[in-house]
Protein backbone atom coordinates (compact mmCIF):
# COMPACT_ATOMS: atom_id res chain seq x y z
CA UNK A 1 0.00 0.00 0.00
CA UNK A 2 1.14 3.50 -0.60
CA UNK A 3 2.63 5.65 2.06
CA UNK A 4 0.63 8.33 3.22
CA UNK A 5 2.35 11.41 1.79
CA UNK A 6 1.77 15.68 2.85
CA UNK A 7 2.47 18.17 0.70
CA UNK A 8 5.58 19.00 3.45
CA UNK A 9 7.14 15.86 2.72
CA UNK A 10 7.71 16.88 -1.57
CA UNK A 11 11.18 17.43 -2.60
CA UNK A 12 12.08 20.82 -3.01
CA UNK A 13 11.98 21.87 -7.09
CA UNK A 14 9.15 18.91 -7.39
CA UNK A 15 5.56 20.08 -7.99
CA UNK A 16 3.80 19.62 -5.14
CA UNK A 17 0.56 17.46 -5.25
CA UNK A 18 -2.71 18.81 -4.08
CA UNK A 19 -4.60 17.14 -0.88
CA UNK A 20 -7.42 16.07 -3.75
CA UNK A 21 -4.56 14.34 -5.71
CA UNK A 22 -3.11 12.42 -2.97
CA UNK A 23 -6.43 10.58 -2.21
CA UNK A 24 -6.96 9.91 -5.33
CA UNK A 25 -3.54 8.10 -5.60
CA UNK A 26 -4.11 6.41 -2.51
CA UNK A 27 -7.29 4.97 -3.77
CA UNK A 28 -5.65 3.79 -6.37
CA UNK A 29 -3.06 1.94 -4.86
CA UNK A 30 -5.75 -0.25 -2.36
CA UNK A 31 -7.82 -0.46 -5.50
CA UNK A 32 -4.36 -2.15 -7.21
CA UNK A 33 -4.13 -4.43 -4.05
CA UNK A 34 -6.91 -6.11 -3.56
CA UNK A 35 -6.89 -7.06 -7.64
CA UNK A 36 -3.67 -8.50 -6.98
CA UNK A 37 -4.83 -10.36 -4.23
CA UNK A 38 -8.00 -11.23 -5.53
CA UNK A 39 -6.01 -12.86 -8.78
CA UNK A 40 -3.84 -14.92 -6.62
CA UNK A 41 -7.33 -16.39 -4.78
CA UNK A 42 -8.50 -17.33 -8.73
CA UNK A 43 -5.38 -18.72 -9.19
CA UNK A 44 -4.83 -20.98 -6.03
CA UNK A 45 -8.90 -21.85 -6.88
CA UNK A 46 -8.39 -22.84 -10.28
CA UNK A 47 -5.21 -25.12 -8.58
CA UNK A 48 -7.85 -26.85 -6.35
CA UNK A 49 -9.85 -27.48 -9.72
CA UNK A 50 -7.46 -29.16 -11.94
CA UNK A 51 -6.21 -31.33 -8.73
CA UNK A 52 -8.08 -34.12 -8.24
CA UNK A 53 -8.10 -35.05 -4.59
CA UNK A 54 -10.77 -37.79 -4.30
CA UNK A 55 -8.87 -39.42 -7.82
CA UNK A 56 -8.94 -43.02 -6.08
CA UNK A 57 -12.08 -43.18 -3.96
CA UNK A 58 -14.22 -43.50 -7.40
CA UNK A 59 -14.46 -44.80 -10.43
CA UNK A 60 -15.23 -48.47 -12.02
CA UNK A 61 -14.31 -51.72 -11.48
CA UNK A 62 -14.62 -51.98 -15.38
CA UNK A 63 -15.27 -56.06 -16.44
CA UNK A 64 -15.17 -58.23 -13.52
CA UNK A 65 -13.64 -61.37 -14.86
CA UNK A 66 -11.92 -62.74 -11.86
CA UNK A 67 -8.80 -61.44 -12.49
CA UNK A 68 -8.34 -60.76 -8.58
CA UNK A 69 -9.77 -61.89 -5.25
CA UNK A 70 -10.81 -59.10 -2.63
CA UNK A 71 -11.37 -59.11 0.41
CA UNK A 72 -14.22 -56.70 1.16
CA UNK A 73 -16.22 -57.38 3.92
CA UNK A 74 -19.64 -55.92 2.76
CA UNK A 75 -22.86 -55.19 5.22
CA UNK A 76 -26.42 -56.33 4.04
CA UNK A 77 -28.66 -53.32 3.15
CA UNK A 78 -31.58 -55.00 5.85
CA UNK A 79 -28.33 -54.58 8.66
CA UNK A 80 -27.68 -51.36 8.00
CA UNK A 81 -29.67 -50.10 11.40
CA UNK A 82 -29.29 -47.85 14.53
CA UNK A 83 -27.39 -50.61 16.10
CA UNK A 84 -24.43 -50.39 13.66
CA UNK A 85 -24.15 -46.50 13.36
CA UNK A 86 -20.61 -44.97 13.13
CA UNK A 87 -19.24 -48.08 11.81
CA UNK A 88 -17.61 -47.91 8.49
CA UNK A 89 -18.95 -50.44 6.29
CA UNK A 90 -18.94 -51.77 2.46
CA UNK A 91 -22.14 -52.28 0.64
CA UNK A 92 -23.35 -53.56 -2.62
CA UNK A 93 -26.20 -52.33 -4.01
CA UNK A 94 -28.30 -51.11 -7.33
CA UNK A 95 -29.27 -47.52 -7.57
CA UNK A 96 -32.87 -46.80 -7.42
CA UNK A 97 -33.14 -43.33 -7.85
CA UNK A 98 -30.88 -40.38 -7.80
CA UNK A 99 -30.99 -36.74 -7.30
CA UNK A 100 -27.60 -34.11 -7.53
CA UNK A 101 -28.33 -30.37 -6.62
CA UNK A 102 -25.13 -28.16 -6.46
CA UNK A 103 -22.75 -29.04 -3.92
CA UNK A 104 -24.71 -32.59 -2.34
CA UNK A 105 -26.06 -35.63 -4.04
CA UNK A 106 -28.12 -38.19 -2.56
CA UNK A 107 -28.55 -41.77 -3.57
CA UNK A 108 -31.18 -44.79 -2.81
CA UNK A 109 -29.73 -47.77 -2.79
CA UNK A 110 -31.56 -51.13 -3.55
CA UNK A 111 -30.60 -54.62 -2.54
CA UNK A 112 -33.39 -56.52 -3.01
CA UNK A 113 -36.80 -55.36 -1.11
CA UNK A 114 -34.40 -53.19 1.28
CA UNK A 115 -33.96 -49.92 0.49
CA UNK A 116 -31.43 -47.16 2.43
CA UNK A 117 -30.49 -43.56 1.69
CA UNK A 118 -26.53 -42.56 0.57
CA UNK A 119 -25.55 -38.23 1.24
CA UNK A 120 -23.00 -37.06 -0.87
CA UNK A 121 -21.23 -33.70 0.21
CA UNK A 122 -18.48 -31.64 -1.72
CA UNK A 123 -15.61 -31.00 0.85
CA UNK A 124 -12.12 -31.52 1.55
CA UNK A 125 -11.93 -35.39 1.20
CA UNK A 126 -14.93 -35.81 -1.70
CA UNK A 127 -14.55 -33.77 -4.71
CA UNK A 128 -16.18 -31.71 -7.62
CA UNK A 129 -15.00 -33.83 -10.17
CA UNK A 130 -16.03 -37.13 -7.96
CA UNK A 131 -19.60 -35.70 -6.94
CA UNK A 132 -20.11 -35.32 -10.27
CA UNK A 133 -19.19 -38.92 -11.68
CA UNK A 134 -21.41 -40.26 -9.01
CA UNK A 135 -24.41 -38.02 -10.02
CA UNK A 136 -23.76 -39.43 -13.47
CA UNK A 137 -24.80 -43.20 -12.87
CA UNK A 138 -27.51 -44.57 -14.26
CA UNK A 139 -30.31 -45.37 -12.73
CA UNK A 140 -30.19 -49.54 -12.04
CA UNK A 141 -26.81 -49.87 -11.96
CA UNK A 142 -24.88 -51.59 -9.46
CA UNK A 143 -21.83 -50.20 -6.86
CA UNK A 144 -20.26 -50.48 -4.47
CA UNK A 145 -19.99 -48.03 -1.63
CA UNK A 146 -17.99 -47.51 1.00
CA UNK A 147 -19.62 -45.35 3.35
CA UNK A 148 -20.50 -44.28 7.63
CA UNK A 149 -23.70 -45.27 9.04
CA UNK A 150 -24.94 -42.12 10.04
CA UNK A 151 -28.25 -41.79 12.54
CA UNK A 152 -30.55 -39.45 11.37
CA UNK A 153 -33.49 -37.62 13.33
CA UNK A 154 -35.88 -37.45 11.08
CA UNK A 155 -37.39 -40.89 9.89
CA UNK A 156 -36.23 -41.32 5.86
CA UNK A 157 -40.14 -42.51 4.47
CA UNK A 158 -38.62 -43.23 0.79
CA UNK A 159 -36.62 -46.14 2.66
CA UNK A 160 -37.05 -49.15 4.25
CA UNK A 161 -33.98 -48.14 6.99
CA UNK A 162 -35.96 -45.15 7.66
CA UNK A 163 -33.41 -44.36 10.97
CA UNK A 164 -29.83 -44.28 9.42
CA UNK A 165 -28.34 -42.69 5.95
CA UNK A 166 -24.90 -43.34 4.53
CA UNK A 167 -22.79 -41.19 4.35
CA UNK A 168 -20.68 -41.85 1.44
CA UNK A 169 -16.56 -41.95 1.26
CA UNK A 170 -15.60 -44.27 -1.79
CA UNK A 171 -18.06 -45.27 -4.87
CA UNK A 172 -17.44 -47.90 -7.45
CA UNK A 173 -19.59 -48.83 -10.32
CA UNK A 174 -19.95 -52.78 -10.75
CA UNK A 175 -21.94 -52.97 -13.51
CA UNK A 176 -23.69 -50.52 -15.12
CA UNK A 177 -26.69 -49.97 -16.23
CA UNK A 178 -28.08 -48.33 -19.90
CA UNK A 179 -29.34 -45.27 -19.65
CA UNK A 180 -33.01 -45.57 -21.01
CA UNK A 181 -35.07 -48.05 -19.30
CA UNK A 182 -38.23 -49.71 -21.05
CA UNK A 183 -39.72 -49.45 -17.49
CA UNK A 184 -38.97 -47.22 -14.36
CA UNK A 185 -39.06 -49.55 -11.21
CA UNK A 186 -41.46 -46.94 -9.21
CA UNK A 187 -43.93 -47.44 -11.73
CA UNK A 188 -43.77 -51.12 -11.81
CA UNK A 189 -44.15 -51.28 -8.06
CA UNK A 190 -47.30 -49.07 -8.45
CA UNK A 191 -50.37 -50.17 -7.33
CA UNK A 192 -53.07 -50.20 -9.60
CA UNK A 193 -55.81 -47.58 -9.35
CA UNK A 194 -59.68 -48.43 -8.74
CA UNK A 195 -62.36 -47.32 -10.78
CA UNK A 196 -62.60 -43.90 -8.63
CA UNK A 197 -58.62 -42.99 -8.57
CA UNK A 198 -58.66 -43.59 -12.55
CA UNK A 199 -61.18 -40.54 -12.58
CA UNK A 200 -58.74 -38.35 -10.14
CA UNK A 201 -56.55 -36.06 -11.98
CA UNK A 202 -53.25 -37.02 -9.16
CA UNK A 203 -53.87 -41.06 -10.22
CA UNK A 204 -54.13 -40.24 -14.03
CA UNK A 205 -50.75 -38.65 -13.68
CA UNK A 206 -49.11 -41.54 -11.88
CA UNK A 207 -48.12 -44.07 -14.70
CA UNK A 208 -48.74 -48.25 -13.86
CA UNK A 209 -46.66 -50.47 -15.60
CA UNK A 210 -49.27 -53.22 -17.96
CA UNK A 211 -49.02 -57.09 -17.92
CA UNK A 212 -47.30 -57.57 -20.73
CA UNK A 213 -44.76 -54.93 -20.96
CA UNK A 214 -44.02 -56.39 -17.26
CA UNK A 215 -43.31 -59.93 -19.14
CA UNK A 216 -41.39 -58.31 -22.36
CA UNK A 217 -38.68 -56.98 -19.73
CA UNK A 218 -39.44 -59.45 -16.85
CA UNK A 219 -35.87 -59.20 -15.55
CA UNK A 220 -36.52 -55.26 -14.79
CA UNK A 221 -39.90 -56.43 -13.46
CA UNK A 222 -38.63 -59.11 -11.36
CA UNK A 223 -36.58 -56.81 -9.27
CA UNK A 224 -39.56 -54.72 -7.79
CA UNK A 225 -40.49 -55.74 -4.22
CA UNK A 226 -43.62 -57.11 -4.67
CA UNK A 227 -42.29 -59.58 -7.25
CA UNK A 228 -39.31 -60.29 -4.77
CA UNK A 229 -41.83 -60.95 -2.27
CA UNK A 230 -43.90 -63.41 -4.26
CA UNK A 231 -41.45 -65.69 -5.55
CA UNK A 232 -40.06 -65.75 -1.64
CA UNK A 233 -43.76 -67.15 -0.40
CA UNK A 234 -43.85 -69.54 -4.05
CA UNK A 235 -40.11 -70.48 -2.25
CA UNK A 236 -42.21 -71.45 0.77
CA UNK A 237 -44.64 -73.01 -0.88
CA UNK A 238 -42.48 -75.63 -2.13
CA UNK A 239 -40.12 -75.64 1.19
CA UNK A 240 -42.87 -76.28 3.28
CA UNK A 241 -44.54 -79.14 0.86
CA UNK A 242 -41.71 -80.83 1.51
CA UNK A 243 -40.93 -80.74 4.63
CA UNK A 244 -44.81 -81.77 5.59
CA UNK A 245 -44.77 -84.34 3.45
CA UNK A 246 -41.04 -85.96 4.58
CA UNK A 247 -42.11 -85.75 8.18
CA UNK A 248 -45.21 -87.84 7.21
CA UNK A 249 -43.08 -90.45 5.32
CA UNK A 250 -43.39 -89.62 2.05
CA UNK A 251 -40.60 -90.03 -0.28
CA UNK A 252 -39.29 -87.51 -2.90
CA UNK A 253 -39.22 -89.24 -6.42
CA UNK A 254 -38.29 -87.61 -9.74
CA UNK A 255 -40.76 -88.63 -12.65
CA UNK A 256 -39.85 -88.42 -16.45
CA UNK A 257 -40.82 -85.87 -18.40
CA UNK A 258 -40.52 -87.29 -21.51
CA UNK A 259 -43.46 -89.98 -22.34
CA UNK A 260 -44.86 -92.60 -25.08
CA UNK A 261 -48.03 -91.88 -24.96
CA UNK A 262 -50.35 -89.05 -23.32
CA UNK A 263 -50.68 -89.36 -19.62
CA UNK A 264 -53.82 -88.11 -19.47
CA UNK A 265 -55.27 -90.01 -22.37
CA UNK A 266 -56.43 -86.53 -24.06
CA UNK A 267 -55.39 -84.56 -27.06
CA UNK A 268 -53.98 -81.67 -25.18
CA UNK A 269 -50.27 -82.83 -25.30
CA UNK A 270 -47.48 -81.32 -27.22
CA UNK A 271 -45.67 -84.15 -29.45
CA UNK A 272 -42.27 -83.85 -30.02
CA UNK A 273 -39.67 -85.58 -32.38
CA UNK A 274 -38.07 -88.85 -31.19
CA UNK A 275 -35.11 -89.84 -32.95
CA UNK A 276 -37.10 -91.68 -35.43
CA UNK A 277 -40.83 -91.81 -34.13
CA UNK A 278 -42.44 -89.08 -31.85
CA UNK A 279 -42.87 -88.68 -28.03
CA UNK A 280 -44.63 -86.72 -25.46
CA UNK A 281 -43.87 -84.25 -23.03
CA UNK A 282 -45.94 -85.35 -19.71
CA UNK A 283 -49.00 -83.66 -19.12
CA UNK A 284 -48.68 -85.17 -15.48
CA UNK A 285 -46.39 -87.39 -13.48
CA UNK A 286 -49.19 -89.69 -12.39
CA UNK A 287 -48.49 -92.92 -14.11
CA UNK A 288 -45.18 -92.79 -12.76
CA UNK A 289 -46.31 -92.30 -9.56
CA UNK A 290 -48.26 -95.06 -9.44
CA UNK A 291 -45.69 -97.51 -10.60
CA UNK A 292 -44.10 -95.91 -7.94
CA UNK A 293 -46.63 -96.87 -4.67
CA UNK A 294 -46.46 -100.24 -7.27
CA UNK A 295 -42.96 -100.58 -6.31
CA UNK A 296 -43.83 -100.74 -2.74
CA UNK A 297 -42.80 -96.88 -1.95
CA UNK A 298 -46.37 -96.47 -0.14
CA UNK A 299 -46.08 -92.61 -0.23
CA UNK A 300 -44.10 -90.39 -2.46
CA UNK A 301 -44.05 -86.78 -3.95
CA UNK A 302 -42.79 -85.10 -7.08
CA UNK A 303 -42.21 -81.54 -7.65
CA UNK A 304 -41.45 -81.06 -11.37
CA UNK A 305 -42.54 -78.88 -14.58
CA UNK A 306 -46.22 -80.00 -15.92
CA UNK A 307 -46.98 -79.52 -19.82
CA UNK A 308 -50.28 -78.71 -21.87
CA UNK A 309 -51.35 -78.37 -24.94
CA UNK A 310 -54.36 -76.57 -24.17
CA UNK A 311 -54.60 -73.17 -26.48
CA UNK A 312 -56.61 -71.04 -23.45
CA UNK A 313 -55.67 -67.34 -22.92
CA UNK A 314 -56.98 -66.95 -19.53
CA UNK A 315 -56.02 -65.61 -16.39
CA UNK A 316 -54.99 -68.86 -15.06
CA UNK A 317 -54.29 -71.36 -17.55
CA UNK A 318 -50.47 -71.82 -18.61
CA UNK A 319 -48.80 -74.13 -20.71
CA UNK A 320 -45.87 -75.01 -18.51
CA UNK A 321 -46.05 -75.15 -14.66
CA UNK A 322 -44.76 -76.51 -11.86
CA UNK A 323 -46.61 -79.38 -10.32
CA UNK A 324 -46.63 -80.59 -6.99
CA UNK A 325 -47.93 -84.25 -6.96
CA UNK A 326 -48.37 -86.48 -4.24
CA UNK A 327 -49.55 -90.70 -4.38
CA UNK A 328 -50.25 -92.71 -1.38
CA UNK A 329 -51.41 -95.97 -0.39
CA UNK A 330 -54.21 -96.27 1.39
CA UNK A 331 -55.87 -99.54 3.62
CA UNK A 332 -59.72 -99.23 2.99
CA UNK A 333 -61.13 -96.16 1.73
CA UNK A 334 -59.64 -93.18 -0.42
CA UNK A 335 -60.77 -90.59 1.75
CA UNK A 336 -58.03 -91.70 4.04
CA UNK A 337 -55.79 -90.03 1.41
CA UNK A 338 -58.00 -86.99 0.58
CA UNK A 339 -57.91 -86.27 3.88
CA UNK A 340 -54.38 -86.55 4.29
CA UNK A 341 -53.98 -83.97 1.27
CA UNK A 342 -56.65 -81.62 2.24
CA UNK A 343 -54.46 -81.49 6.11
CA UNK A 344 -50.92 -80.94 4.53
CA UNK A 345 -52.73 -78.16 2.34
CA UNK A 346 -54.10 -76.16 5.74
CA UNK A 347 -50.96 -77.27 7.53
CA UNK A 348 -49.40 -74.85 4.48
CA UNK A 349 -51.60 -72.38 4.43
CA UNK A 350 -50.77 -72.13 8.47
CA UNK A 351 -47.49 -71.86 7.70
CA UNK A 352 -47.23 -69.19 4.96
CA UNK A 353 -49.12 -66.93 7.56
CA UNK A 354 -47.08 -67.34 10.13
CA UNK A 355 -43.80 -67.03 8.34
CA UNK A 356 -44.46 -64.87 5.34
CA UNK A 357 -46.78 -61.82 7.09
CA UNK A 358 -44.28 -59.54 5.48
CA UNK A 359 -44.17 -60.51 2.10
CA UNK A 360 -47.81 -60.96 2.36
CA UNK A 361 -48.23 -57.60 3.28
CA UNK A 362 -45.71 -56.21 0.39
CA UNK A 363 -47.81 -57.80 -2.26
CA UNK A 364 -50.96 -56.57 -0.49
CA UNK A 365 -49.60 -53.25 -0.87
CA UNK A 366 -49.55 -53.61 -4.68
CA UNK A 367 -52.41 -56.03 -5.00
CA UNK A 368 -55.00 -55.42 -2.59
CA UNK A 369 -57.06 -58.76 -1.49
CA UNK A 370 -58.78 -60.28 1.44
CA UNK A 371 -56.71 -62.20 3.69
CA UNK A 372 -57.19 -66.13 2.93
CA UNK A 373 -58.88 -67.73 4.91
CA UNK A 374 -59.73 -71.87 5.67
CA UNK A 375 -61.46 -73.82 8.09
CA UNK A 376 -60.30 -76.98 10.11
CA UNK A 377 -61.07 -79.48 9.58
CA UNK A 378 -61.33 -78.84 5.91
CA UNK A 379 -64.71 -78.56 4.49
CA UNK A 380 -65.59 -81.75 2.12
CA UNK A 381 -68.55 -81.20 0.18
CA UNK A 382 -69.96 -83.81 -1.48
CA UNK A 383 -70.54 -83.33 -5.74
CA UNK A 384 -74.68 -83.88 -5.53
CA UNK A 385 -74.62 -80.83 -2.82
CA UNK A 386 -72.63 -78.78 -4.54
CA UNK A 387 -75.04 -79.06 -7.83
CA UNK A 388 -78.01 -78.96 -5.10
CA UNK A 389 -76.72 -75.47 -3.73
CA UNK A 390 -76.25 -74.19 -7.02
CA UNK A 391 -79.49 -75.08 -8.41
CA UNK A 392 -80.85 -73.08 -4.84
CA UNK A 393 -79.74 -70.34 -6.24
CA UNK A 394 -81.19 -70.44 -9.83
CA UNK A 395 -78.30 -72.49 -11.84
CA UNK A 396 -79.31 -74.82 -14.65
CA UNK A 397 -77.06 -77.65 -14.34
CA UNK A 398 -77.27 -82.07 -15.10
CA UNK A 399 -76.72 -84.34 -12.19
CA UNK A 400 -73.29 -85.45 -14.41
CA UNK A 401 -72.09 -82.43 -16.04
CA UNK A 402 -68.47 -80.77 -15.23
CA UNK A 403 -68.01 -77.63 -13.49
CA UNK A 404 -67.40 -74.53 -16.09
CA UNK A 405 -65.07 -72.12 -14.24
CA UNK A 406 -68.09 -69.50 -14.45
CA UNK A 407 -69.75 -72.14 -12.04
CA UNK A 408 -66.94 -73.06 -10.43
CA UNK A 409 -65.97 -69.17 -9.22
CA UNK A 410 -69.77 -68.76 -8.22
CA UNK A 411 -69.91 -71.99 -6.27
CA UNK A 412 -66.93 -70.64 -4.40
CA UNK A 413 -69.05 -67.42 -3.53
CA UNK A 414 -71.73 -69.49 -2.11
CA UNK A 415 -69.38 -72.00 0.01
CA UNK A 416 -67.70 -68.54 1.08
CA UNK A 417 -70.73 -67.37 2.75
CA UNK A 418 -72.80 -70.17 3.97
CA UNK A 419 -69.13 -72.25 5.60
CA UNK A 420 -66.57 -68.62 5.69
CA UNK A 421 -64.12 -70.83 4.06
CA UNK A 422 -61.91 -69.82 0.67
CA UNK A 423 -60.61 -73.54 0.76
CA UNK A 424 -62.92 -76.81 0.21
CA UNK A 425 -62.81 -80.31 -1.18
CA UNK A 426 -65.24 -81.61 -3.84
CA UNK A 427 -65.92 -84.87 -3.69
CA UNK A 428 -67.15 -87.97 -6.18
CA UNK A 429 -67.00 -86.15 -9.06
CA UNK A 430 -69.10 -87.76 -12.49
CA UNK A 431 -66.65 -90.75 -13.64
CA UNK A 432 -67.65 -89.12 -17.08
CA UNK A 433 -65.56 -86.57 -16.74
CA UNK A 434 -62.74 -88.15 -15.19
CA UNK A 435 -59.04 -90.07 -17.05
CA UNK A 436 -59.54 -93.44 -17.51
CA UNK A 437 -57.38 -94.47 -14.71
CA UNK A 438 -59.73 -93.51 -11.66
CA UNK A 439 -61.50 -96.22 -10.04
CA UNK A 440 -65.67 -95.69 -10.39
CA UNK A 441 -67.88 -95.27 -7.30
CA UNK A 442 -68.78 -98.76 -5.84
CA UNK A 443 -72.13 -97.69 -4.92
CA UNK A 444 -73.26 -95.34 -7.87
CA UNK A 445 -71.70 -96.00 -11.50
CA UNK A 446 -72.44 -92.68 -12.43
CA UNK A 447 -69.84 -91.34 -9.82
CA UNK A 448 -66.63 -91.63 -8.88
CA UNK A 449 -63.87 -91.75 -5.98
CA UNK A 450 -62.13 -88.63 -7.51
CA UNK A 451 -62.13 -85.06 -6.03
CA UNK A 452 -61.18 -81.77 -6.74
CA UNK A 453 -59.43 -78.65 -4.05
CA UNK A 454 -60.49 -75.48 -4.64
CA UNK A 455 -59.24 -71.94 -3.16
CA UNK A 456 -61.43 -68.76 -3.92
CA UNK A 457 -63.50 -70.56 -6.26
CA UNK A 458 -60.42 -72.11 -8.36
CA UNK A 459 -59.32 -75.70 -8.35
CA UNK A 460 -56.09 -76.17 -7.58
CA UNK A 461 -55.65 -79.64 -6.98
CA UNK A 462 -57.46 -82.79 -8.82
CA UNK A 463 -57.23 -85.83 -7.56
CA UNK A 464 -58.75 -89.32 -7.26
CA UNK A 465 -58.05 -92.92 -6.54
CA UNK A 466 -56.65 -94.79 -9.16
CA UNK A 467 -57.87 -98.47 -10.79
CA UNK A 468 -54.46 -100.86 -9.37
CA UNK A 469 -56.39 -103.82 -10.81
CA UNK A 470 -54.40 -104.33 -14.30
CA UNK A 471 -57.68 -106.35 -16.22
CA UNK A 472 -60.57 -103.21 -15.00
CA UNK A 473 -57.43 -100.58 -16.44
CA UNK A 474 -57.69 -102.24 -19.62
CA UNK A 475 -61.36 -102.02 -19.99
CA UNK A 476 -61.06 -98.18 -18.80
CA UNK A 477 -58.52 -97.46 -21.29
CA UNK A 478 -60.39 -99.19 -24.03
CA UNK A 479 -63.42 -97.33 -23.17
CA UNK A 480 -61.34 -93.98 -23.43
CA UNK A 481 -59.91 -95.05 -26.56
CA UNK A 482 -56.54 -95.09 -25.00
CA UNK A 483 -53.88 -96.99 -27.34
CA UNK A 484 -52.89 -99.51 -24.99
CA UNK A 485 -49.96 -100.76 -26.98
CA UNK A 486 -48.69 -97.48 -25.77
CA UNK A 487 -49.27 -97.67 -22.17
CA UNK A 488 -48.74 -101.90 -21.47
CA UNK A 489 -45.52 -100.88 -19.77
CA UNK A 490 -48.16 -99.11 -17.18
CA UNK A 491 -50.71 -101.77 -17.21
CA UNK A 492 -47.70 -104.49 -17.11
CA UNK A 493 -46.80 -102.88 -13.62
CA UNK A 494 -50.15 -103.65 -11.67
CA UNK A 495 -50.47 -107.39 -13.13
CA UNK A 496 -47.84 -108.92 -9.76
CA UNK A 497 -50.11 -106.85 -7.00
CA UNK A 498 -50.40 -103.42 -6.04
CA UNK A 499 -51.79 -101.82 -3.07
CA UNK A 500 -55.05 -99.13 -3.29
CA UNK A 501 -54.12 -95.83 -3.33
CA UNK A 502 -54.75 -92.17 -4.37
CA UNK A 503 -53.32 -88.92 -4.84
CA UNK A 504 -53.45 -85.69 -6.52
CA UNK A 505 -51.79 -82.79 -8.76
CA UNK A 506 -51.18 -79.55 -7.46
CA UNK A 507 -50.41 -76.31 -9.60
CA UNK A 508 -47.91 -74.72 -7.74
CA UNK A 509 -48.17 -71.23 -10.02
CA UNK A 510 -52.28 -71.41 -9.04
CA UNK A 511 -51.88 -71.94 -5.53
CA UNK A 512 -49.52 -68.73 -5.34
CA UNK A 513 -52.12 -66.42 -6.98
CA UNK A 514 -54.88 -67.69 -5.45
CA UNK A 515 -53.28 -67.52 -1.53
CA UNK A 516 -52.41 -63.94 -2.40
CA UNK A 517 -55.55 -63.10 -4.23
CA UNK A 518 -53.54 -61.54 -7.35
CA UNK A 519 -55.64 -61.24 -10.82
CA UNK A 520 -53.47 -62.97 -13.17
CA UNK A 521 -50.97 -66.55 -12.87
CA UNK A 522 -48.44 -64.92 -15.12
CA UNK A 523 -47.59 -62.76 -12.14
CA UNK A 524 -46.86 -65.66 -10.15
CA UNK A 525 -44.51 -67.27 -12.64
CA UNK A 526 -41.27 -66.42 -13.05
CA UNK A 527 -40.85 -66.53 -16.85
CA UNK A 528 -44.82 -67.77 -17.79
CA UNK A 529 -45.30 -69.77 -20.91
CA UNK A 530 -48.61 -69.93 -22.40
CA UNK A 531 -50.25 -70.04 -26.14
CA UNK A 532 -49.06 -66.60 -27.34
CA UNK A 533 -45.80 -66.32 -25.41
CA UNK A 534 -42.57 -67.98 -25.16
CA UNK A 535 -40.07 -65.72 -24.81
CA UNK A 536 -38.23 -64.58 -22.66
Amino acid sequence: MLDQVTMADAPEGEKQLSKKELNKLARKAKKDEKAAEKGGNQQQSATMDQEDYSKDFYGSYGLVNSKEKKELNFLRVREVNVANATKDIWVRGRVHTIRSKGKNCFIVLRQGVYTVQIAMFMNDKISKQMLKFVSSISKESIIDVFATINKVETPIESCTQKDVELLAQRVFVVSSSAPKLPLQIEDASRRAPTDEEKNSEQENQLAVVNLDTRLDNRVLDLRTTTSHAIFRIQAGICNQFRNILDARGFVEIMAPKIISAPSEGGANVFEVSYFKGSAYLAQSPQLYKQMAIAGDFEKVYTIGPVFRAEDSNTHRHMTEFVGLDLEMAFNFHYHEVMETIAQVLTQLFKGLQQNYQDEISAVGNQYPAEPFQFCEPPLILKYPDAIALLREHKVEIGDEEDLSTPVEKFLGKLVKEKYHTDFYVLDKFPLAVRPFYTMPDAHDGRYSNSYDMFMRGEEILSGAQRIHDADMLVERAKHHQVDLAKIQSYIDAFKYGCPPHAGGGIGLERVTMLFLGLHNIRLASLFPRDPKRLTP
